[in-house]
């Protein structure tokens, strides 16, 4: 969904130099390659990177601001809830015994 929003900033900033379109598209397609990487740290650490960037891509198209912020919380949110599920899951995994042959 990021991708998408980066793709129809790119439509606002069109007025704009050629510079701001490139680092916009540049941007829209990370987003779209990051989250094949999910599985890997690395992915989480560009996806962390791509959130600074969108919030900075708000100084060539205001309303960014917005939605660079109500996708970071996401993105900390999807972090936060995700390590809290992946504990929970892991506690049940070793509570439950092992079953006897």
């Amino acid at each position: 969904m990021e991708s998408f929003v980066m793709g129809f900033a790119l439509l606002l900033a069109m007025k704009d130099h050629g510079s701001s379109l490139i680092v916009g598209g540049l941007i829209a397609l990370a987003t779209l390659l990051c989250a094949g990487l999910l599985k890997r740290r690395s992915g989480w650490i560009l996806g962390s990177l791509l959130q600074v960037a969108i919030l900075g891509y708000g100084l060539i198209v205001t309303p960014m601001y917005f939605l660079g912020t109500l996708f970071a919380v996401l993105w900390i949110c999807a972090i936060y809830f995700g390590r809290k599920g992946e504990a929970a899951r892991a506690a049940h995994l070793a509570s439950r015994t092992p079953p006897t042959q």
